[in-house]
């Protein structure tokens, strides 16, 4: 059958409700019969469902694909504000459960066919009276289609109960919207060749339903009066990643200040070295530290704008470094708000203000939602180094520091502590090499070292 129809019977199947999801776009899916899942795989990607449950009796089946489901990579590398949580439950369409209940859309493709006529009227009476989702989407095979499959004797597939005509089905759609406050559309997929739709209708034929009222016309009348029943068992949960969680949204935002940090300290210090200063010639202002600005909305088009201002902002930092800053720094130096006493370890550091992430990095902002928010996240972030006053990011120079070591290590080999360190070294390979000394030879060598000391003494 499926070799009639291009795409695939099943696909045109899965892809009528994906198209009804874009149109309507539910936040609460529940797909009654999901079996391996393959519907719940392709409607996860539409990110306005929030929730999307699968329900099948054969749990079997459920846990062989399950955890096709989880979230990939990306979805922690770059994470969104939109939500998602996926739950799948063994349990039969014919048992009430309250997790269930008050959907957007329930979904039941092609599986009424495989419950008796019994069975469908409690499906009825729990899709429609208990759950009374806001929208439900049938299908299931057209009996009127079949004799143009060739070669099919009796019913589609073995399991099948029935199979109903065009006209059975319409008169059970049209008995559930009047006992349950629904209105329903009668269509399909599957076309017959031309010239015979009109005589047999779509392969596989569908109805849409929507409550009265819509979303806000709940018709919960009949589920408030029994008690909330729990019959399904459920297999398998996950939230993917959302900025909506407070620690993911950390984490992303902290990525990216020191992204755009590092950036602006690099467009600063380019600029500083094609002026002809150089970044080793920075002059530190109070705390040691370097200052970069670059106020403008986009960095790569917008640069030569700001750089009048980085120079000026440059300028003024530079001058705020006095004589007397300079014998301070040499006692001690801030970091991040605490005072180190060991000069050794100063590290220079460019400071990058937040206003200035803030204005270039649209991102940043969007994340943070407001300047205040900002530095409020970022001061708790063991990843971030903030200026004592917390209104900027310090950034480590590198090769700053590696000048520093180098000036130091020259300084040490004209004040004469290179060729004491060199003299130690040598010191400490002959202790070595005596440890090593076989103990024979030792012993000769101290007898040898004793006749020569009692030859002096006697001298």
């Amino acid at each position: 059958m499926e070799p009639m129809f291009s795409p695939p019977l099943h696909r045109q199947r899965h892809q009528f409700v994906i198209d009804f999801v874009k149109r309507n776009k539910p936040k609460k899916v529940v797909d009654l019969g999901c079996s391996e899942c393959i519907l719940l795989k392709k409607l996860k990607f539409h990110r306005e469902v929030e929730l999307l449950v699968g329900v099948d009796i054969n749990g079997t089946k459920v846990r062989k694909k399950m955890y096709g489901l989880a979230p990939i990579s990306t979805d922690y590398l770059q994470p969104t504000y939109d939500q998602l949580r996926i739950e799948l439950y063994q349990g039969s369409v014919t048992h009430k459960d309250a997790r269930v209940r008050g959907f957007d859309l329930v979904t039941s493709i092609e599986l009424i066919e495989h419950l008796t006529l019994a069975d469908v009227e409690r499906f009825s009476e729990v899709v429609f009276g208990y759950m009374t989702p806001a929208a439900v989407i049938v299908s299931t095979p057209n009996s009127d289609f079949n004799p143009l499959l060739p070669g099919l004797a009796g019913f589609r597939h073995r399991d099948h109960k029935f199979e109903w005509t065009r006209a059975e089905f319409r008169s059970w759609a049209l008995k559930v919207c009047l006992e349950f406050g629904y209105e329903v559309e009668l269509t399909g997929v599957g076309q017959a060749p031309s010239g015979q739709q009109e005589g047999v209708g779509f392969c596989s034929q569908i109805g849409v339903f929507h409550r009265l009222g819509g979303r806000d016309g709940c018709h919960m009348s009949l589920g408030d009066e029994v008690e909330d029943v729990f019959s399904y068992t459920l297999l398998y949960s996950v939230n993917y990643p959302s900025l909506h969680d407070s620690n993911i949204l950390g984490r992303v935002l902290v990525s990216e200040v020191l992204y755009w940090a590092e950036k602006l300290k690099g467009k600063w210090k380019e600029e500083m070295t094609g002026e002809g200063n150089g970044a080793h010639t920075l002059r530190q202002p109070e705390g040691g530290e370097g200052c970069v600005s670059e106020r403008c909305t986009e960095v790569e088009e917008k640069q030569t704008a700001c750089g009048a201002e980085k120079r000026n902002l440059v300028e003024q930092c530079g001058k705020g470094a006095s004589e007397d800053q300079e014998e301070e720094d040499e006692e001690g130096f801030w970091t991040n708000g605490e005072k180190r006493q060991d000069s050794s370890t100063l590290r220079r550091s460019v400071s990058v203000p937040l206003d200035v992430l803030w204005s270039c990095c649209p991102k940043v902002s969007a994340l943070s939602g407001s300047l205040g928010n900002l530095r409020r996240l970022l001061m708790d972030d063991p990843q971030v180094k903030l200026s004592q006053d917390g209104a900027a990011v310090l950034v480590n120079d590198q090769e700053l520091d590696f000048e520093e070591e180098e000036e130091d290590h020259n300084d040490l080999g004209d004040s004469g502590y290179a060729e004491l360190g060199q003299r130690s070294h040598t010191a400490e390979q002959e202790e070595d090499w005596e440890a090593n000394v076989d103990l024979e030879d030792a012993a000769l060598f101290t007898g040898q070292v004793g006749d020569l000391f009692r030859f002096n003494k006697g001298n």
